[in-house]
């Protein structure tokens, strides 16, 4: 199935230099994701906290890349599959 919510990304920036809510609690994270639809950086899955997926949970904001340095990938998290255009 292809995505649909492609047109839902936006030219952002990121809103912080590492996770915003572990920044604040001083947690560690494993990578960091940020969302394409306002520039959110969170940590990942592999990360205690998970706050990109809480993120999603909370805004329904539907696709976040990598924000790691050299990644470029993205994923869909209404669809769960990375996406491409």
């Amino acid at each position: 199935m292809a995505c649909t919510h492609l047109k839902e990304r936006k030219d952002v920036k990121p809103k912080t230099k590492g996770c915003e809510e572990c920044l604040k609690t001083g947690d560690p994270w494993v990578k960091l994701r940020m969302c394409l639809s306002c520039g959110h950086v969170g940590c990942c899955d592999s990360s205690k906290n998970t706050h990109a997926t809480k993120h999603f949970k909370a805004t329904k904001h539907p696709i976040m890349r990598s924000a790691e340095p050299g990644e470029t990938w993205e994923w869909c998290y209404v669809d769960k599959e990375y996406v491409a255009e």
